[in-house]
């Protein structure tokens, strides 16, 4: 995610701290731009732990396995 799109987010919730508050306009985008980063958040752990592997004692690697369940490991 870019860092603007970062700064957009702070921006707002600075000011929905204020007395102003925030239009419903500015609560639609920063509802966006939460989800947008959340979901940025998501796929780079998801890539993460994809590449990661488990080293047992005997010296064997295990790929890690993504548990069975929904999509999403949603519950």
């Amino acid at each position: 995610m870019e860092q603007y799109k970062i700064d957009r987010i702070n921006e707002l919730a600075r000011k929905a701290r204020t007395a102003e508050g925030l239009t419903p306009a500015e609560l639609a985008e920063r509802e966006a731009l939460r989800r947008e980063y959340i979901d940025a958040h998501r796929q780079s752990l998801i890539r993460q732990l994809e590449n990661t592997y488990i080293q047992y004692p005997d010296g064997t690697r295990k790929k890690l396995q993504r548990r069975p369940g929904p999509a999403g490991g949603k519950t």
